[in-house]
């Protein structure tokens, strides 16, 4: 499993590159760049080093002494991506392809976001690299990102709206892929989940898998043993991959990748593609994902802009078939109620993307024994999604236990 891509860029039956030609051209060359610098102790080094002075890596193994007493059952521990410079995981993947795109000689910096934090973690590492940075952003997420977009604004990216179909994360992916094929020659498409034709879904795996290396590392030192239970939560998948790909030769380790079941588990109302869905191709790469009757991608929805997409990443499809991680889903109101729980209980705000593998985790411990152990994947911190969850509250939207 740890040997996945083959050279074709398949996990399995799934990944791949279902691109047209003049793509295709484009990724290979992409995918040509990142084999020759992958191994090179430059690139690693350098990516190492921005990784620690620029992102503030290692980032906490955190346990979570209120929660585990209240909840009794198993330990809970957080890996805190939420303490990265600008609050989630997604900065870890951008140094890394914005170091790749240096090597290749681009100049401009184009990228799709739904949540806002890949859009903030592209906009930053651009102004660090001193390239020009383009946004594509559904006009639905920049209405309830709107810090995010402002975020984005002030580190000088430009921040396009999505203005199609559903007006969320797979339009503004749409709209992004037409701009790179546009200006392929002096662009470089920085994609922000583990999904995408091949080599993103390993490249970015590879650069995110820093989040499991060190949870792995760190929860040794602090037990003398390896976890239980690893949770993370899913859209495309790339916080998941991240903590779960360096556990993946670990039989003893159980994974669960937390969808969002949203308002409910029928058409239109979740965004739960390995729970619901079927394989099929979309974005150009193969996976689970959700269709409508026509076969094509179904609208979909979730509360947090960050995992409301219609697929997920190959190597999570390639590991539920092959049985190594389990994948749940969480509703909407289980999020919020988590959202609340641990700001209360810990004094740490999280992201609502997060906020579903946290859900899975109250669930979980009380069922498990005190010598059990999980790690939730704290992908990001809530400070973007608090002025969303004040106005719900305000409108009667949600009403939290």
């Amino acid at each position: 499993m740890t040997m996945l891509p083959n050279a074709d860029g398949f996990f399995g039956e799934y990944g791949g590159q279902f691109i047209p030609d003049e793509l295709l051209t484009v990724v290979n060359e992409l995918s040509n760049a990142y084999d020759e610098v992958k191994d090179t102790p430059e690139f690693i080094n350098e990516f190492k080093r921005l990784l620690k002075h620029f992102s503030g890596r290692p980032t906490p193994l955190y346990f979570c002494s209120n929660l585990t007493k209240k909840l009794g059952g198993a330990k809970l521990y957080l890996k805190r991506e939420d303490l990265n410079h600008l609050g989630a995981h997604k900065v870890n993947n951008t140094i890394g392809q914005i170091l790749l795109a240096k090597h290749m000689g681009k100049k401009k910096i184009i990228a799709e976001t739904g949540a806002g934090q890949h859009g903030v973690a592209t906009a930053a590492t651009a102004a660090l690299m001193g390239m020009e940075c383009t946004i594509f952003m559904g006009e639905t997420d920049i209405e309830r990102q709107k810090l995010n977009v402002f975020r984005m604004e002030m580190m000088g990216a430009k921040v396009v709206p999505a203005m199609s179909g559903q007006r969320t994360l797979k339009e503004a992916v749409d709209e992004a892929l037409g701009a790179w094929v546009a200006d392929a020659q002096n662009t470089f498409y920085l994609l922000g989940s583990a999904v995408g034709p091949h080599p993103y879904p390993a490249m970015v795996r590879d650069f995110q898998s820093v989040i499991g290396k060190e949870a792995r590392k760190q929860i040794l030192e602090l037990e003398g043993k390896l976890p239980d239970y690893l949770l993370a939560c899913v859209g495309g998948g790339s916080n998941a991959i991240g903590l779960f790909y360096p556990f993946v030769g670990d039989e003893g380790v159980r994974m669960q990748g937390v969808e969002p079941a949203g308002r409910g588990m029928t058409p239109g109302n979740h965004a739960a593609s390995l729970c619901l869905g079927e394989p099929g191709v979309l974005h150009g790469f193969r996976s689970y994902m959700l269709k409508d009757e026509k076969g094509e991608a179904a609208p979909v929805y979730s509360i947090s802009a960050g995992l409301d997409y219609p697929s997920v990443g190959p190597e999570h499809s390639y590991l539920k078939d092959a049985g190594r991680a389990e994948y749940v889903a969480a509703s909407d109101k289980e999020a919020v109620n988590a959202f609340f729980t641990l700001s209360r209980e810990e004094g740490i705000i999280p992201a609502l993307e997060s906020s579903h593998a946290l859900a899975q985790g109250l669930k979980l411990a009380p069922t498990l024994s005190s010598d059990k152990i999980i790690i939730v994947n704290l992908s990001g911190r809530g400070d973007k999604d608090v002025a969303q969850i004040q106005q719900m509250m305000q409108d009667g939207t949600i009403s939290p236990e």
